[in-house]
């Protein structure tokens, strides 16, 4: 279930021109497949978690948008998106910082 959850943290940006715009969105949507974060995540509704768009949405123009998701990723949270709190995750970094960027590259 931990990893289910993964990117519930992992809110999205819309950045137009942004370093995240070279993401690689297949490998991102790969990894997010391999550590269960679409069980909780979709990209366009919200299901346990916030839908992907929603996040990218919500911390847009936010320039520590980045790092913060990333440790929230990595260690879990509660209360940006409701009562249902988001487990830590063990998940490498670079994987983590993946999905982090392609979630904030999302319009």
């Amino acid at each position: 279930m931990r990893n289910l959850i993964l990117v519930a943290a992992v809110a999205g940006l819309a950045l137009a021109g942004s370093a995240h715009a070279d993401v690689d969105a297949a490998k991102a949507k790969q990894l997010a497949q391999k550590y269960n974060c679409l069980a909780c995540h979709a990209i366009e509704t919200k299901l346990v978690g916030p839908a992907y768009k929603e996040v990218a949405k919500k911390y847009a123009g936010d320039k520590g948008a980045e790092a913060a998701l990333v440790l929230k990723v990595k260690n879990g949270g509660s209360g940006k998106w409701g009562a249902i709190p988001m487990p830590p995750n063990n998940v490498p970094d670079g994987d983590i910082t993946t999905l982090v960027e392609w979630i904030l590259a999302m319009k």
